[in-house]
């Protein structure tokens, strides 16, 4: 590198980081102006009940209840179509079937189909699987990337360009888009997740195709695994997961992204692509992602797993920011509706529980129940005041998944797998429907300034940043700054 690129970056850095500076003090809002014109952030209510802003059909996620103004916990319920998804999973497991293309089919018309209507919705499903011809080689494998979930938004835009009517949004054309990608999703995840052992990982590159008497858990198994072997309670298990996640009512932020986007009249495709985008933040559905990084954490730092002091200080340790990723977050704790408990997570622990004493992970199993049994406690003691606090799905989803032998790489994108169901249809729901763009509003927080011509402006020093507010901006007419130009 020559002397002229050098000081060239050297400059160019110390600019950047001058207008971060800048940048971050006017960017970040003044808590006082939320206070102040009642601002429902997070679209939330200040009892942190969430502010209605639509209705639906679709999924009910019950925690708690209101009794004369004040948020009252109580079990957690979730429901598909109005169904208790317990009575559900219940029946499926009684009758020894999977269920999750049954709760497809639920969710997307709207009525538990007859056997002969699931096997044709299933046969529909089977149809769609298979990739369009060169979509891997040209789509996946040209582009590979280092995260699963970033390169299936990708994958999903691209479905756009093979259809030949994408942008018609009749509702048998939104069913047959519906169709397509729930049953393309296992494919575009497996083969991405090939690409990037491959160029990432420098593992063999191993592609499968679906096997068409296979329904979603199995051909996801068996495509992920480089020789195709799973067993029947691995299918079993994955199938439980999915169907526990497949919905969660109108409300949650991805699903809340398809019904922004779907409001515009947009295509499938972006619309989709967005909610992708949104479930991989580590807020959303990334968390089971961090939740099993933090268990890590935990095992590697708890000496004694059977002590349940030593594991609450360290919980407390994560909650000071002394320990973890110094965001004082327990991660699969507390959920933004359920109190006393999340309905999935109850599920879904029960078949942990089976599931680590076949496996061998009794003793791990028994870690996760004590930090799900302390981290209230701990929250409580170390914010100062109670908060219902039950574990959610993400909570037990990443423990099932590593004794499963899935990748953790895998865990969000699985829940993708399983969410696409929802986001197809609440999309429906919202063009049939909504009939208006959703466009909330959002008050400005400085007041009306002058223009100032270029020659009377002066660089603004550090000091002028820190001690100018907001609402006052810099380079204003009439006022003084210290001219360091």
């Amino acid at each position: 590198m020559n002397s002229k690129s050098s000081d060239f970056n050297a400059s160019m850095e110390s600019f950047i980081e001058f207008m971060r500076s800048q940048n971050s003090r006017w960017n970040k809002i003044p808590e006082r102006y939320y206070d102040m014109y009642n601002v429902k952030r997070g679209l939330r209510n200040s009892d942190g009940t969430g502010v209605l802003a639509g209705m639906t059909t679709i999924g009910e996620v019950h925690g708690y209840v209101l009794d004369e103004g004040n948020k009252m916990p109580v079990e957690g319920k979730l429901r598909y179509r109005g169904i208790d998804i317990e009575d559900i999973v219940s029946s499926c497991r009684s009758e020894k079937r999977s269920g999750f293309e049954e709760v497809a089919f639920l969710l997307l018309f709207g009525f538990l189909p007859s056997r002969s209507l699931l096997e044709h919705f299933e046969m529909n499903l089977a149809d769609f699987r298979t990739l369009p011809p060169e979509f891997t080689e040209d789509m996946i494998l040209k582009a590979p990337s280092k995260n699963i979930m970033n390169k299936l938004a990708r994958s999903v835009l691209a479905l756009y360009s093979y259809d030949d009517n994408p942008d018609d949004i009749s509702l048998p054309n939104l069913l047959r888009q519906s169709l397509m990608l729930i049953a393309r999703f296992p494919m575009l995840i497996a083969h991405s997740y090939a690409c990037k052992r491959h160029y990432y990982d420098n593992q063999s590159l191993i592609l499968h195709n679906p096997v068409r008497e296979y329904n979603t858990a199995q051909n996801f198994l068996h495509l992920i695994r480089p020789d195709n072997r799973f067993t029947p309670l691995e299918a079993e298990i994955l199938d439980l997961t999915l169907m526990l996640q497949a919905e969660h009512g109108g409300g949650n932020n991805s699903a809340f992204a398809v019904h922004v986007l779907s409001s515009t009249g947009t295509d499938t495709y972006s619309a989709i692509a967005a909610a992708v985008g949104s479930l991989k933040g580590p807020k959303h559905g990334g968390a089971n992602d961090k939740m099993r990084s933090q268990m890590d954490e935990i095992k590697n730092n708890v000496k004694n797993w059977n002590d349940k002091d030593e594991i609450y200080e360290y919980l407390k340790k994560i909650m000071l920011k002394e320990a973890g990723d110094g965001k004082g977050l327990i991660y699969g704790m507390g959920h933004a509706v359920y109190t006393v408990s999340d309905p999935r997570a109850v599920i879904l622990k029960e078949r942990a529980q089976k599931l680590a004493d076949v496996m061998g992970y009794a003793d791990e199993f028994n870690l996760y129940s004590s930090v799900e049994e302390l981290a209230p406690i701990v929250f409580n003691d170390v914010k100062g005041f109670e908060k219902p606090m039950c574990a959610n799905v993400d909570f037990y989803s990443g423990f099932v998944y590593q004794m499963l032998h899935i990748p953790q790489e895998l865990f969000t994108p699985i829940f993708a797998m399983a969410r696409i169901v929802g986001w197809c249809s609440h999309r429906i729901e919202e063009i049939t429907t909504g009939k208006r763009i959703i466009r909330p509003a959002y008050k400005s927080a400085v007041k009306r300034l002058e223009y100032i011509p270029i020659d009377e402006r002066f660089e603004p020093s550090p000091e002028d940043i820190e001690n100018t507010d907001i609402n006052e901006g810099i380079n204003v007419k009439g006022k003084k700054l210290n001219k360091s130009k």
